[in-house]
């Protein structure tokens, strides 16, 4: 809650780049460009052109998820009217304006569908991540699952599986410039209409935002394992958006504060808010829809449904989905339930940088696992965890960790400069005065 307002004084030198975040993100975008070219190089020695696929999918969504839980917190700022996040909103959105360029990285999809397209109109490339794109090889050595996928054929084709794709892209980048131009011409304006304009439209907008990233995430996650369904999936994906979103986000205001920046504007009682975020839908809520999800498929114990989580549980995968409970939902719980914790900005970054790092195993731990051919010959699960005793989680691989710093410092360098060119914090954001003395009770 607030205790009154204070006097509306912002000075230049906390708001406005001096020249050190515009050069902070050429330079880390310029490092990820160089990490970019490594990774390409370490993939091409290594030569599994299919394990180069899902580790790059692996991070393409993890950056993204950044992206969309800027455009989450963004959303949430202006349909709840909130007036504790307008100092906070302009790194939101700046997070957010990534997705205006992103579908960029998204064009190795568009590559395997056209170059693996044959005559009969099935894609015979996307199968390097997606099997059902290849129904006559699924056919010929599993004909039951191909009765299954044949059913699926209306929506799982190559052809309305790009389609879709553009749409996703081209409705998250609308969405994001909506936004971050509307705020930009307030600052230039003045007045309130830009913000009822925003308010107005957010509604639908968060309807558009649930419906692509729903279906995205079934899309490029859910269906890398095509018999495998989830209702819960898509909830579970906003839980990735939300985690890693909303921890980048701390970071980076954290980092502006350790620059000299935003003195005197975003304050303790912003992080502690940001914290709450972090702590309610990171952790908890995570742990909530991860235990739902799994609840629901043990008992019911449908074949086509628990295969997906035998295969997490087969040699070190076992380890990591331990490490996923504790990582991403007790060690933070015990560590962020403090408000103390969330106050102090050391303290604050520490967890922020925990969430994201375990937030980024968490994609790993949906995309990388890959259900055994012949896990239906096992009589008993015992037996099944015996002959893939040795299965590895592949983490030890340098490929994965040069690709992530890769696209990791492409998006924060895209962050930086894009601030750097528009200012720190929406100036002319009606509720900024209140923000500015905001506190918590």
């Amino acid at each position: 809650m607030s205790h009154g307002r204070s006097p509306l004084n912002l000075s230049a030198n906390a708001i406005t780049d001096d020249g050190r975040l515009a050069t902070f993100g050429r330079r880390a975008f310029g490092i990820g460009l160089i990490a970019f070219a490594i990774a390409i190089f370490i993939g091409w020695k290594q030569g599994n052109p299919a394990h180069f696929a899902k580790v790059y999918l692996v991070n393409f969504i993890f950056v993204l998820a950044i992206s969309l839980g800027g455009l989450a917190f963004t959303m949430i700022h202006h349909i709840t009217n909130a007036g504790w996040s307008a100092v906070v909103r302009r790194t939101a959105e700046a997070q957010a304006a990534n997705l205006r360029w992103l579908w960029i990285l998204a064009l190795p999809m568009a590559w395997l569908w056209f170059s693996g397209r044959s005559h009969d109109g099935h894609s015979l490339g996307l199968d390097l991540l997606w099997p059902w794109a290849n129904l006559e090889h699924i056919a010929e050595h599993n004909p039951a699952e191909a009765v299954l996928l044949e059913q699926k054929s209306a929506y799982l084709n190559a052809d309305f599986f790009m389609l879709r794709a553009v749409i996703y892209f081209a409705t998250w980048a609308l969405l994001a410039n909506f936004y971050f131009g509307k705020s930009v011409r307030q600052d230039a304006v003045g007045g309130e209409a830009e913000s009822l304009t925003l308010r107005k439209w957010t509604g639908p907008a968060v309807l558009l935002f649930a419906f692509t990233t729903t279906f995205a995430s079934v899309d490029w996650i859910m269906s890398l394992n095509p018999t495998w369904f989830s209702t819960m999936f898509g909830v579970y994906f906003f839980c990735v958006c939300f985690t890693a979103g909303f921890s980048s986000l701390a970071i980076a205001l954290i980092r502006q504060r350790q620059l000299g920046f935003l003195e005197g504007v975003v304050t303790k009682e912003h992080f502690q808010d940001l914290g709450k975020f972090i702590f309610a839908f990171g952790v908890v809520f995570w742990a909530y829809i991860a235990f739902c999800q799994y609840m629901l498929v043990w008992y019911g114990n449908i074949p086509e449904e628990t295969t997906w989580y035998a295969a997490r549980q087969l040699g070190d995968w076992a380890w990591l989905s331990t490490a996923l409970f504790f990582g991403h939902f007790l060690i933070p719980f015990v560590f962020l339930i403090s408000r103390w914790i969330k106050r102090w900005p050391a303290t604050l970054l520490f967890g922020a940088v925990w969430m994201l790092a375990f937030g980024w195993i968490d994609v790993w731990y949906l995309v990388m696992p890959v259900v055994p051919a012949d896990i239906g010959s096992f009589d008993t699960y015992n037996q099944l965890a015996t002959a893939y005793a040795n299965e590895s989680t592949g983490l030890g691989n340098m490929l994965n960790y040069v690709l992530l710093a890769a696209m990791l410092f492409m998006l924060a360098g895209s962050t930086m400069m894009r601030l750097a060119r528009v200012g720190l914090v929406c100036r002319s954001d009606p509720r900024l005065a209140e923000s500015i003395s905001f506190q918590n009770a």
